[in-house]
């Protein structure tokens, strides 16, 4: 439970940050997919985005917490 507050809690942030950067700079209407506008509305392109930024925090957060086992915890 520990390892999942430790990886799920701070890429949390870092998704919404990562999140408000992005459409800081692109208006999610103007966004182009494999060369075609997408059809999705605003609301649905910032909650891909937001699930995207947050999953790539959660994988750099969990290879984090995969780094710093200690010799014991990897003998185990």
């Amino acid at each position: 439970m520990k390892s999942a507050i430790l990886i799920l809690w701070p890429s949390f942030i870092v998704g919404g940050v990562g999140e408000v950067m992005f459409f800081t700079v692109f208006d999610p209407q103007e966004l182009y997919l494999f060369g075609e506008a997408t059809s999705l509305s605003r609301l649905a392109v910032y909650s891909i985005g937001f699930f995207l930024c947050w999953a790539f925090a959660a994988a750099s957060s969990a290879f984090t917490v995969f780094l710093a086992r200690t010799a014991k915890e990897v003998d185990r």
